[in-house]
């Protein structure tokens, strides 16, 4: 690959004179930068320019021209905010920079056109790589109105061209804002708990389109190039970037009478500028030692940093142990060494994703990544190992071979969804991933996809082009689903072979992008079954929205398909390649079906006068809807020996069932009945499926009459999964399997919410103990549900003290669970106070903003606040959490689930005609999706009230 020969070469010059001369009396980081390039002055003087600087013409598509393609960037940048500030101090959060992108010409053009916002631009030099001529560039200022583009055209003057086939350097000096939104590069603070003291750092988040509020930049993901970063900043701190630092770093030099530290990082490889990450910081770290991870045994230097108060505790132990183990496991997976030569994972106190994959330094949310023995639950274990797990397949699916346009994004966050499942089954065997990945993945997908507002996994390139729609790509569909899918096509092509195809994969593409194509290709190549054609059967999965539902009749072996929705509309003329695998009564399999059109289709080995379960494990992605002869046989099958059909099966037969009843495919008092087994049922993924579905009732009727025989039923069926585990709940202790900690956990929340008298009186008994003394503290696994029982059963007092602790709490995780506690009290004065807190970020951090209002939306007395708070705050929430991809669509989206009248139906639409698709940036399709919710809804309560209140009140008076 082309690199500027000049830029190692020149700064390695400047380096070694300043080392050498132990120079002191630079002033500016400028010179620095200057010494790069030599003594010539920047010839070509532009206004001072704040950007976006919109082209008279730009690509219709939004997309950046390919008539010059960078090779390698060299940034410096020097932010100038304190790490601690006083009263001598003036905090200033800015920073200025200098950068150098080297190009290539392929089209003879007399502009370049690149990306560039909020940046003020003060210089700008174009030189020609083989003679070194300086080029005199301005800046062209055309007014447009497609502001959203954040495109900054250079214009050559005189008639100057950029000739094909050489290689340019375009050089820059500017200044720009630390944000205050979690993008671009931001600021974060933490308390030292010693002395109270603030403390300040710098972190990055660039992804989806966030690189170009940094420095200038091609900021399109093919678009790949190496980058040279050099940090200036204050004594006292420390830096990270992606790659390893030069050994000459962290010389000091003096400006304006400061002393500042000068960190340089070695070049990258090739890689996308959303994957640029850096931070300054006074962090400590664990770990350190030359790790023998990777399949040639070489050293691989892994740290984990945090804040030096965590790390003296311990709190980033797990962290350490787990990533070489899950790291080693991925090389052997997939053939291919991780490159970096060193691995940094950072707990930050505010990130607005929960991780993010940039390749050498991973950045993950303090509560996520840190686990705190004693206070953190197993679940959390859990999820930071899966975390981290996804964003290790990352520096392989992502940051080795990238998608080359945003609309392959499930390329990405699908296949980093899917391998951490696998990362997480090969460090704890014992945890079953695989029915982990049912109710956390397939089911989750399966309730989004069924919208008629749902997207294709794959949309168009045309589809996708604004920021606002790069970001709205970041959801369900396109982690789950992605996740989904390539699980169904490993099983069709067969796991080893399967697994061979990712490796041909990687190796075909790495360090370069790719689309799904190249998927396909690699994919074909490891195929032993000439009838298998990978992107023929993968085509409809990724290019269509939404899945199948199958039909199935065992009278005569018939079996159709059509798109499932949940209004009940399929569509005949969407066809998907759908693999059939089917269990039969006497423990057989009828398996490779292939059914590749719409129906119905005779399948003989489908036709019995015994149960027959189709998709079995659920490893396909679609439903199955079943003659009433054989729903009957499955249910009475599950009254006489649950344990005949698999518990992922048991669980998707649920879930299926009621699924089609809302789609009125079945009668919802069949889906109603496939709960009467549970009360001898001790598993926790047909349990956590069911209750998931009974909460939908609950949403639905707790403000009718429906919901008194309603909570009676719910409470006679949970009562025996309570008492199954009463002993450990009683002791504050936890069974030792962990699907059994999750069902525990379950049996408690469900108990004390139906009001179950057993569950509250002791969960406020654990409650009061600790109110009255702070050590005897409750099991972490138990809190989320003692903290919100015990609070909304009690009054000011219970909420007060967990607000105290909430306050005090140094733990992220242990905050976490506090504010869902808070957020379960009924006395609406409290609960509109808990909102106004939302607006503090002293009280409620940025990112923890959209949960806490989402948890109060979840209790009945307090969604009318939190959706009244939601339309006064609307605009000040978009500015606030600007930054924050997926917040928008999470809000609507939790603060409406409820939503089940016309008068809120009117409210929604009223909300979407008061703003603009703008001004709802990211959260507009999910507004769209909450409109058909609340309608859906709507439709469903008036068709079923009456059905399903009978059915409570008859099953009720049977159980008496």
């Amino acid at each position: 690959m082309a690199k500027g020969c000049f830029v190692p070469m020149g700064l390695a010059v400047a380096l070694g004179i300043i080392t050498l001369s132990a120079v002191v009396g630079i002033i500016t980081m400028g010179i620095i930068f200057h010494m790069q390039f030599g003594n010539s002055p920047l010839t070509a003087q532009a206004p001072t320019t704040t950007t976006p600087m919109i082209p008279a013409g730009p690509p219709p598509n939004l997309r950046l021209p390919r008539d010059v393609v960078p090779q390698s960037y060299s940034i410096f940048l020097r932010p100038h905010f304190y790490p601690t500030v006083t009263k001598e101090t003036n905090q200033t959060f800015t920073f200025t920079g200098n950068s150098s992108v080297t190009f290539v010409c392929f089209n003879k053009t007399s502009s370049i056109f690149l990306h560039s916002k909020d940046l003020n631009i003060r210089n700008l030099e174009l030189r020609r790589l083989d003679n070194s001529e300086i080029l005199a560039v301005g800046l062209h200022d055309s007014q447009s109105t497609v502001s959203e583009t954040d495109v900054l055209e250079v214009r050559l003057q005189d008639d100057a061209v950029l000739e094909p086939n050489r290689s340019y350097s375009l050089i820059a000096e500017f200044e720009g804002q630390l944000a205050n939104d979690l993008t671009g590069f931001y600021t974060s603070t933490y308390e030292v708990e010693k002395n109270n003291d603030t403390r300040y750092i710098g972190a990055t988040q660039m992804e989806a389109t966030e690189a170009r509020r940094v420095f200038p930049c091609f900021d399109e993901p093919d678009l790949k190039a190496e980058f040279r970063l050099t940090l200036i900043h204050r004594q006292g701190t420390s830096a990270l970037g992606n790659w390893p630092k030069q050994a000459t770093s962290g010389f000091e030099i003096e400006i304006d009478g400061e002393k500042w530290t000068v960190t340089e990082f070695r070049s990258t490889r090739k890689m996308s500028t959303y994957l640029v990450a850096f931070v300054v910081f006074d962090f400590d770290y664990t770990g350190g030692k030359d790790l023998k991870v990777n399949v040639l045994f070489l050293s691989l230097l892994i740290k984990v940093w945090a804040r030096p108060e965590a790390i003296a505790a311990g709190h980033a132990k797990y962290a350490e142990t787990v990533t070489p183990k899950i790291l080693n496991f991925y090389e052997m997976e997939f053939g291919i060494n991780y490159p970096v030569g060193k691995l940094d994972q950072i707990a930050l106190p505010d990130l607005a994703p929960v991780g993010m994959e940039n390749w050498g330094l991973i950045t993950y949310r303090e509560s996520a990544l840190l686990f705190v023995e004693g206070v953190s639950t197993t679940f959390n274990k859990e999820y930071t190992a899966m975390l981290i797990a996804h964003e290790l397949a990352h520096q392989w699916f992502g940051n080795l071979v990238t998608m080359e346009w945003w609309n392959d994004l499930w390329l990405n966050e699908g296949f980093a969804t899917f391998m951490s499942y696998q990362g997480l089954n090969h460090l704890e065997p014992t945890w079953n991933a695989e029915a982990l990945f049912l109710v956390d993945e397939v089911q989750i997908a399966f309730q989004v996809d069924a919208l008629a507002t749902a997207h294709p996994l794959r949309p168009t390139e045309e589809e996708i082009q604004t920021p606002g729609e790069i970001s709205g790509l970041f959801d369900t569909i396109t982690y789950s689903k992605g996740a989904a899918v390539l699980r169904m096509l490993s099983h069709y092509m067969g796991q080893s072979e399967f697994k061979q195809g990712i490796r041909e994969y990687l190796k075909d593409l790495q360090y370069r992008s790719a689309d799904q194509n190249d998927l396909w290709t690699n994919l074909q190549k490891a195929v032993h079954h000439d009838s298998r054609r990978i992107k023929e059967f993968m085509s409809a999965w990724t290019t269509q929205a939404g899945y199948p539902v199958l039909s199935v009749n065992t009278n005569n072996g018939g079996i159709s398909q059509e798109r499932f929705l949940l209004n009940g509309t399929g569509n005949n003329h969407v066809v998907w390649h759908v693999p059939v695998k089917a269990l039969k009564s006497d423990g057989s399999l009828a398996h490779h079906i292939l059914l590749d059109r719409a129906g119905p289709v005779a399948i003989p080995e489908l036709k019995s006068d015994k149960w027959i379960l189709v998709n079995m494990n659920c490893t396909g992605y679609y439903r199955v809807n079943y003659n009433l002869e054989n729903w009957q046989r499955l249910m009475d099958q599950l009254k006489a020996g649950h344990h005949a059909i698999p518990m992922i099966s048991r669980a998707q037969l649920i879930d299926d069932a009621f699924n089609l009843a809302r789609a009125k495919y079945v009668d919802v008092t069949l889906a109603l009945s496939t709960t009467k087994y549970l009360k001898n049922e001790t598993e926790y993924i047909p349990w956590y499926t069911a209750l998931r579905h009974l909460d939908y009732f609950i949403l639905m009727f707790d403000r009718s009459e429906v919901y008194g025989p309603m909570q009676s039923y719910v409470k006679d069926q949970i009562t025996n999964l309570y008492r199954h585990f009463e002993n450990d709940t009683m002791n504050n202790t936890v069974p030792k399997n962990h699907l059994d900690q999750y069902a525990q956990l379950e049996a408690v929340t469900m108990a004390c919410k139906v009001g179950l008298k057993e569950c509250i009186d002791t969960a406020t008994k654990m409650f009061n103990r600790w109110k009255e003394n702070p050590y005897n503290m409750i099991h972490p696994n138990l809190r989320s549900s003692v903290y919100c029982y015990a609070i909304a059963n009690g009054g000011e007092a219970e909420w007060e003290f967990a607000w105290e602790m909430y306050l005090n709490s140094t733990n992220a995780a242990e905050k976490d669970t506090l504010r869902y506690g808070l957020s379960c009290t009924r006395h609406i004065w409290l609960l509109n106070r808990y909102l106004q807190y939302t607006l503090d970020p002293t009280k409620i951090r940025k990112m923890d903003t959209v949960p806490t209002i989402n948890y109060i939306a979840s209790n009945v007395a307090g969604q009318g606040l939190a959706w009244d708070w939601l339309r006064a705050h609307w605009k000040y929430f978009s500015q606030e959490h600007g930054g924050e991809r997926v917040s928008f669509g999470n809000l609507i989206d939790g603060v409406t689930e409820r939503f089940s009248t016309e008068y809120e139906l009117q409210q929604l639409k009223q909300f979407q005609r008061d703003l603009t698709e703008d001004s709802l940036g990211s959260a507009y399709g999910a507004l769209e999706q909450a409109i058909e919710r609340t309608q859906a809804n709507i439709k469903w309560v008036e068709e079923h009230k009456d059905t399903v209140l009978h059915w409570f009140r008859s099953e009720t008076k049977s159980s008496a």
